[in-house]
């Protein structure tokens, strides 16, 4: 997921949070590679930011920027679902001055031409994670993706491995068309041949990420299919509240790759025991996507190295098979809504949380 230089400089940014937060020096923890000499604002500028996912990467986002002491001021603005708040927000932050912009473009095109006005006005600006069209040097920066379809091909392996001879797919992921489904499917399918069956309707059953909605969604396919072999997710805590529908029908959980989060690992060692078919595999959930993001901008803005790496990969986390990298953790100490794949602390998580 992460090149040897990138691992180091999130290890830096680990170590540097902890001394700061007793009140030591941070002077004395290296410069990363990519925080040059130059003097530079920086801006995060969420699409939205009301959950517990989002708050996770917004403290890591922050965590970083701490990192770089030519970073002299830094801002964060949440546009919370609304488009045109959204816009404002991007404008704003450059209206003031700030000399890059890292954007969330939940709404993907639709914020382009503000950042295209803000990029051509000769801002750093590098949107992360959703596409939101448009080219480098012409729209912005820098665009810093999320190998989704890496997540499909990961989950793929699993699945052939544990399901050698084929199964039944159950394939969840967000709103309808969004391009982070897709790219997983396509991923899925380089792996998995015609024994293996979707299904749910194409190209997945839409559960727009909301708990609410997995749990309706769920109930409706369990009650379709006589037979689910795995369930595919890209947001596993979300499935929490809904899995107990399978034996409140007599089944057994099925095995499930999915992303992280504590919620779903302290659920599956509660429940595995009297679920025989309930294995879990989970891939990072990619808070630490923005790292990466803030990186570069900070790069750009200050003459530091570029990193090498320009798209984040989530790495493999937990499996319950075979117990590498790591097997299913839980922390019932802390809250259900961290991700423990984060390279921000747990309890870190859990104060950015609000927990």
């Amino acid at each position: 997921m992460r090149n040897t230089t990138l691992i180091k400089a999130l290890t830096v940014s680990v170590t540097t949070t902890l001394v700061s937060l007793y009140g030591v020096n941070s002077a004395r923890a290296e410069v990363p590679s990519w925080c040059g000499p130059k003097k530079a604002t920086l801006a995060l500028l969420d699409g939205y930011g009301g959950n517990s996912w989002r708050q996770v990467t917004t403290a890591s986002g922050k965590q970083t920027v701490e990192l770089c002491p030519s970073i002299t001021k830094y801002e964060y603005a949440d546009g919370q679902g609304d488009t045109q708040k959204s816009i404002s927000d991007i404008k704003s932050m450059a209206a003031k001055g700030l000399d890059a912009l890292v954007v969330f473009g939940d709404t993907g095109p639709a914020v382009l031409p503000t950042l295209t006005s803000v990029y051509k006005s000769g801002k750093i600006v590098v949107p992360y994670r959703v596409n939101v069209g448009g080219k480098e040097g012409t729209n912005y920066s820098k665009f810093i993706g999320s190998s989704f379809e890496n997540d499909g091909e990961t989950w793929g392996k699993w699945i052939k491995g544990i399901l050698p001879n084929g199964g039944n797919i159950l394939f969840l992921s967000g709103p309808a068309g969004n391009s982070q489904g897709i790219d997983e499917l396509k991923g899925m399918k380089k792996v998995l041949g015609p024994e293996y069956k979707f299904v749910n309707p194409e190209p997945f059953a839409v559960t727009n990420w909301d708990p609410a909605l997995t749990q309706k969604v769920l109930t409706a396919e369990i009650a379709k299919n006589a037979k689910i072999d795995v369930i595919v997710s890209d947001f596993g805590p979300s499935l929490v509240g809904a899995l107990p529908q399978f034996t409140k029908q007599g089944k057994s959980i099925p095995a499930i790759a999915t992303s992280d989060g504590n919620s779903l690992g302290c659920f599956w060692q509660e429940n595995h025991a009297a679920n025989p078919d309930f294995k879990l595999f989970t891939v990072a959930t990619g808070n630490d996507n923005v790292r990466l993001a803030v990186q570069w901008a900070i790069a750009l803005a200050t003459g530091g190295q570029k990193p090498s790496e320009e798209i984040f990969k989530a790495a493999a986390f937990e499996d319950s098979v075979s117990g590498k990298p790591n097997p299913v953790q839980c922390r019932k100490d802390l809250p259900g809504s961290i991700y423990l794949s984060s390279a921000l602390p747990a309890e870190a998580q859990a104060k950015a949380v609000g927990q």
